[in-house]
């Protein structure tokens, strides 16, 4: 059975966490931090614009001597987004990962963001059917 993003989203939840591009970094630390997650859509109105990151905050304020409170999302945010179907496999959501360097991606269905998974996410599902393809095997192979 082929895993979708439709599934990952059913597991995890449909929590979409967003800031504005004219919120400050340190705005989106904080929410980031009270949600337990890494990154955030940034949003401009019911469009998606970016999407920031932990690790955008590290290279593109900490490195560069800026602040967090004086930075604004719009500044640093990543815009090379890359939007996926909820009908999209996990294969094809790794690969697009790997492909395009990305951490995070958005749901988007019909023009309305579903959610986001991760990476985190994806192999999570990868491991979790593996290990269920093995212990079909073993039952298999011990007549189970």
């Amino acid at each position: 059975m082929l895993h979708t993003v439709r599934h990952i989203l059913e597991v995890k939840g449909k929590d979409v966490w967003e800031i504005s591009p004219e919120a400050t970094v340190f705005e989106a630390l904080r929410l980031m931090a009270d949600k337990d997650v890494g990154a955030l859509l940034v949003m401009r109105g019911e469009q998606v614009v970016g999407i920031i990151s932990e690790r955008d905050y590290a290279r593109k304020v900490i490195l560069l001597g800026k602040t967090s409170q004086e930075t604004k999302v719009g500044e640093i945010m990543e815009t090379a987004l890359a939007p996926v179907h909820p009908d999209q496999t996990i294969e094809e959501c790794m690969e697009l990962m790997t492909r395009c360097r990305a951490r995070y991606l958005p749901v988007i269905e019909e023009g309305r963001v579903l959610g986001v998974i991760s990476i985190g996410d994806v192999v999570k599902d990868i491991i979790y059917r593996q290990r269920e393809m093995i212990k079909k095997l073993e039952d298999h192979q011990n007549g189970a």
